[in-house]
Parts: structure tokens; sequence; C-alpha cells
């Protein structure tokens, strides 16, 4: 130990002694609350005084430092507040030295208890190198978080016994979670400056992981053949908007593509060494207007091909039951998460992609629908203002967990007041921000159900001719529209779509002969 860690020594005991402090007290209802954590807080006085007086030797190492630890993560208030005055000096290209700092300290209570000014000097002498200084900033940012992690536990095990707090078991559960997740991904978004090189090399590692694949794809595959070429795959960190009046498959479109990934997991490992999903992926699945089992039903009726309607009518013969069952033992093993909490907060919809990416892994979040996800109380009342906390907060997911995330969507009446009756971006429903933070918005289109109720009247042959044949032109089909593509070209995609089975699928699939559906 060193010299100056010896003199300091007999203080850290004491603030260590007091800190262990422990115990409890009886609220106003008689319930006995925890009030503090019982043993030793981690901290390391020594590793703080060898960073300070390496940082006072050289301001140099301070570069080397700054992306790790902040003037809050040392224990010592003491050390806290001479390396904060140290780094202001430091960002605005001055020298901080014992004798620079001796006129801007010479007046604190606590470092006159270790000696005053002339304890700034005993630090710069007693720093052995400065080759060990990324050790200690380390060191002492990993005894932070420990701390931080005790003062959580007392703040959980408080707000558990306290019988002032009036929030739910479950409202306290998600804010612990969130505090949580917050230590632990503290620093990890904060990536400063990427040099152009390291761009270039995550950029090419991309483009060579599509080559791999074979199809050109960067992104995972949804197995819609031509809206995967037009879009690339579903790409990291995207909001993807998928929107339409009722009626039109939103919501079967979601759960096709859903399905279609799910289905294709494979897990190996990643170009990057790291293990993951090399095919497909684990994907979750809010649906706030519909049940969990409506959703399966709708997935079964797909992978087993027996009408949804007769699914819930139970009107199956016993070989479309046999078949249905199949289906579904087939999908057990499946890796789609479904919760269909209704109304759920964007703060709690957050917390839990992150446990199920934490528990089971997570590469797509899909959200049926956006207007049914509650804002926080603030915007509560100012309905666009909310739609837009909830849209940013998707797109922060995404960036967050690195997943693409679709966001389904409704749109505005406005659309059926138009001849054409194709969307478009204007009639995104409440805000403007949804078209800003989304990186795509692609509409769905059946104009087979416009058309159906725009049918003639009998005696009127030559209208039913052309209808008729409007009418067998359009059946089956749908068009996904592409409105904005942040990294792409828009345009339209066309799709068969089978209403039996609510399926979207490839059109014309003779055209790709060497594509496995399987």
């Amino acid at each position: 130990m060193s010299e100056i860690a010896k003199l300091d020594s007999h203080r850290g005991e004491k603030s260590t002694g007091a800190d262990a402090a422990s115990g409890t007290e009886t609220g106003g209802n008689g319930t006995s609350v925890i009030t503090s954590y019982a043993g030793a807080v981690p901290h390391n006085i020594e590793a703080e005084q060898q960073l300070l007086g390496a940082l006072l030797t050289n301001n140099d190492v301070f570069d080397k430092i700054v992306s790790i630890i902040a003037p809050d993560h040392f224990y010592d208030p003491v050390h806290k507040d001479i390396f904060e005055k140290a780094a202001e000096r430091i960002s605005k290209n001055m020298l901080a030295s014992p004798v620079t700092l001796k006129a801007y300290m010479e007046d604190h209570v606590g470092l006159q208890e270790l000696g005053g000014t002339a304890y700034l000097a005993r630090l710069a002498a007693s720093a052995i190198s400065t080759y060990a200084v990324r050790d200690y900033a380390q060191l002492i940012y990993d005894l932070f978080l420990r701390r931080q992690l005790i003062e959580l536990g007392n703040e959980i095990a408080g707000a558990a016994s306290s019988g002032s707090d009036t929030r739910d078991p479950s409202e306290q559960i998600v804010a612990a979670e969130q505090r949580l997740y917050g230590l632990a991904e503290q620093g990890k978004g904060e990536t400063g400056f990427t040099s152009f090189l390291s761009a270039v090399t995550q950029a090419v590692l991309n483009a060579n992981a599509a080559y791999e694949r074979g199809g050109g794809m960067a992104g995972i595959e949804t197995k819609l053949i031509d809206l995967d070429k037009k879009m690339g795959g579903l790409h990291p960190s995207d909001l993807i908007i998928l929107a339409g009046r009722p009626s039109m498959g939103k919501t079967s479109l979601a759960t096709n593509i859903a399905f279609n990934i799910a289905k294709s997991y494979k897990k190996g490992q990643l170009p990057d060494g790291r293990q993951g999903a090399v095919e497909g992926g684990v994907v979750g699945f809010y649906s706030l207007e519909m049940s969990a089992e409506q959703l399966a039903a709708r997935i079964l009726a797909e992978a087993s091909e027996i009408s949804s309607h007769k699914i819930r009518q139970g009107d199956m013969t016993e070989d479309e039951f046999r078949r249905f069952v199949d289906a579904a033992k087939t999908l057990e093993s499946c890796p789609l998460y479904i919760d269909d909490t209704p109304s759920i907060p964007i703060s709690q919809l957050a917390a839990r992609a992150r446990r199920l990416q934490r528990t089971h892994g997570l590469d797509l979040l899909i959200v049926d629908y956006l207007q049914l996800v509650r804002g926080t109380s603030r915007t509560e009342g100012n309905r666009v203002q909310e739609i837009g906390e909830i849209s940013m907060g998707l797109k922060a997911i995404a960036k967050e967990l690195n997943i693409p995330v679709i966001a389904l969507s409704q749109l505005s009446r406005t659309v059926e007041s138009r001849d054409d009756k194709r969307p478009q971006l204007s009639d995104l429903r409440e805000s403007g921000s949804i078209e800003q933070d989304a990186d795509v918005v692609m509409f769905v289109y059946r104009g087979e159900y416009y058309k159906e109720r725009e049918k003639p009247d009998d005696d009127n042959l030559e209208a039913m001719e052309k209808w008729m044949a409007d009418m067998e032109r359009l059946h089956a089909k749908a068009e996904v529209i592409l409105g904005k593509q942040r990294h792409g070209p828009i345009g339209t995609v066309e799709l068969s779509f089978e209403a039996e089975f609510t399926r979207f699928g490839n059109l014309a699939a003779d055209r790709y002969n060497n594509y496995d559906y399987e």
C-alpha cells in the first residue's frame, strides 16, 4: 500500500463502517421498512488516488479515461470534486496540476480534512505510472456500478415494504427492471465518434453477409420474395410502419411475416463470433387488439390451410382437425412470443422487449397496433404529442436493441373520399411524427375489397360485365405500397392474398423455381 493510501486508510475505513450500517425502522402504519444494505460498500480509495495522481501528472491520460468514468463514479466526494475540476480545465485546454487546482480548492472543506492543498501534491507524487490508468478507471467504474446495484436493491426493498408507495407491485417491478437494464446498458449507447475505417469495415461485413446468403439480403428475409427484393429484407435498427385502412389485412400481413421468420429460425455463429440467428429470427409480437389465442388461430389457419372461420366455429372434418393438430405440433417450438396486454404504456413495452431479448433473444418486434399503445401521463390528453412520443419510443427501441421494429398503424378516413383509394403518406393518422421517425412506411391495399362494394345493378349488363372483368383481375391479389424507404427505392409490390386462410404470398410462384419455401 502506498504512503498516501496509508494516510487516508483511516478515513476510508471510517466511511466504509458508516455506510455498512443497516437496520429497519417502523413505518407510520406499523410495517417494518428496510432502510439500508448490511455490508461493506464496494470502493477502492487507492485506485481513485492513483488515477487522480496520474491525471495531475500527465493531462494527456484524460482522453484515455473520459469515455469510461465521470465525476459521479468516484466513491470519495473529495476525489469527485478534484476530478471534476481537473476535467473542467483540461476540457478547456488548460493545465490541471496541483499548482493550478490549488487556487480553486483552497477553501474546500473536505480537502482541508486531508491536509489542504498539500494533498494534491501528495496525489501527484505518489502516482506510480500512467500505463495502467484505464485499468484504474474501469475498476472505479465497476465499483460504482456495484454501489448502484446495492442502492437499487435498497430502493426496491424499501418501496415493497413501505405502505406509502401507491404504485401497484407490477408497476414497481417494471420501474425496477428499467433501472436495472439502464445500469446494464450504461455507456453502451454513448459510442461517440466512429472512425470512417470502422464504419467502412462494418459496411463491408454487412455486404459480405448478404453475399454469402446468395440472395442479396442484408436483412432478415420475410419470405415474400418481391418485397424482400425491394427492401433487402428487414434491417436492424429500422422502424417500419405498416399502415392501412380496416379490412386491408395489416394484421394478416404482420402475422405472415412473423410466422415466416420464426419458422425459418436457425441459430449459429455470426460473422462477429457471437451466437445468434443465422436465418430467420426470434419474434416478439405485441397484439394489443386481438388475444394471443386469436392470433395463434390465425397463424394455425395459414399453416394448416384450414379456413379461420371453420376453426372459430369448430366446423372441421376429422381430416382437417388432424391437420390442424399436426400444424400446432410442428409450430410449438417456433420462437414466436406473443404479449396481448391491452393499452400497454410505451415504457413497459420497451422494458418487456429488453427482457425478452435478454432471456430468449429477439430479432424482430411487431406492435399491433401503434395507436393502442399508451404514452406517459404527461402526454395524455394531447393525442398528437402522445403519438409522437410513441413513435419516437419505438424508433429508440429499434436502435437500442438493434432489431427491426414493425409497427402497424391506422389511416385517416380521407382515403375513403378519394376515387383512387390507394393510401399516401399524408393519410397517416394523428401525427406527422410517424412519417418522420419511420425508416420505412408501407401500405397494404386490396383493390378487390373496394371493387366488391361497387357492384352494379344486375340489369346493367355492360357495367356488370366490366365489373366482373375487374373483379377477376383483382381477385386474390394485394398491393404493398412502399411510400417511404430511407435506404432504398419506393414503389409497389404485388402479393397474393388468400382470404380464407388470411395468408399473403408470392404471385406466380413458378417464377422462383430455385426458391426454398420450407
